[in-house]
């Protein structure tokens, strides 16, 4: 993909995001209309773009690339649970604040906002490493994630249950693997069912970005310099240290583009929906999401336009 696609396809979806801003500043979504769609999204859109991008017919990766992509997915992010403990330390941030730090290191938005952008200016083989990078999500932050998150000012106890990993994405997640593995043909009617389902997900996900952006406080939030050396650290070096190690090791370009933007991509939702449901002040994620979201807009159209033309001749 040339860059100037690249920059077209960002191009759109910066309009998207836009749309949301302006349907916020002019009062047309609420609160609860938002949640709603929000619920859509997760649970029913985005499981279908994983699917949807599975019988696109546009992937021509071999199993051996999906073991691969296992691989690497389990080596991502361990790599990331590492620096999650490293980054705090090296930001000074406060005791009581490291945990937080270290769930915005690993649990970034890599399906809400991942797959969507990976859908639309990654090539089609990059979607199989994205699909695998989301299973692999689901799978440590259920686990790993909920314990470093603690058990809350509720004192709400939360041991893990295999329950936990019964959500909408992780299991359409898998059955688009299966699909893939085992070259199943699904029929029409349910193929493009999930075709059409899956198509709303990026305006619908761009749409809800730009509302959430709109309803924050950037200007306060911009002044933090933490924030800031988050950004450098976790959304500009780490992607392109993890393309250059790719790239050097040989690997496929189509996985160094989904695995660097993976590592590009802003902190993420969940830790913060998870953090409300036990009682935490959730005023710094909140934060950091709006503000990284919104500066990922730039890094992540930089990195990928960058790499493209590095990484596809």
């Amino acid at each position: 993909m040339s860059l100037s696609v690249i920059l077209q396809q960002m191009g759109v979806i910066c309009i998207l995001v836009a749309i949301g801003i302006f349907l916020e500043k002019r009062g047309k979504v609420s609160s609860l209309t938002s949640k709603q769609i929000s619920a859509i999204v997760v649970d029913i859109c985005n499981p279908a773009l994983i699917l949807a991008s599975i019988l696109s017919g546009d992937i021509t990766a071999t199993h051996k690339d999906l073991l691969i992509g296992a691989g690497l997915g389990a080596a991502f992010y361990a790599l990331l649970v590492v620096l999650g403990f490293l980054f705090p330390h090296l930001l000074r941030v406060p005791k009581d604040e490291r945990r937080f730090y270290h769930l915005m290191v690993v649990y970034t938005n890599t399906g809400f906002l991942g797959i969507p952008v990976a859908r639309a200016v990654l090539p089609a083989n990059s979607i199989l490493y994205v699909i695998v990078i989301n299973v692999f999500y689901s799978l440590f932050f259920y686990t790993h994630g909920l314990a470093t998150l603690g058990n809350g000012k509720s004192g709400e106890k939360r041991r893990f249950s295999p329950l936990m990993l019964l959500n909408p994405g992780i299991l359409m997640a898998l059955a688009a693997l299966a699909v893939f593995w085992f070259d199943v043909t699904l029929p029409p009617i349910l193929a493009n069912t999930a075709i059409y389902v899956g198509n709303a997900t990026v305006f619908l996900s761009m749409m809800l970005l730009g509302i959430n952006i709109a309803r924050s406080s950037l200007t306060s939030h911009l002044r933090n310099a933490r924030i800031w050396a988050y950004i450098v650290l976790r959304m500009i070096l780490l992607p392109v240290g993890i393309a250059v190690l790719m790239n050097a090791l040989s690997f496929d370009p189509a996985a160094t583009l989904a695995m660097a933007l993976m590592a590009a991509v802003p902190i993420g939702n969940l830790p913060m929906i998870q953090a409300e449901k036990i009682g935490e002040d959730t005023r710094l994620l909140s934060s950091s999401i709006a503000v990284t979201t919104a500066v990922s807009m730039v890094t992540i159209t930089v990195i990928i336009s960058v790499l493209t033309a590095w990484l596809i001749k």
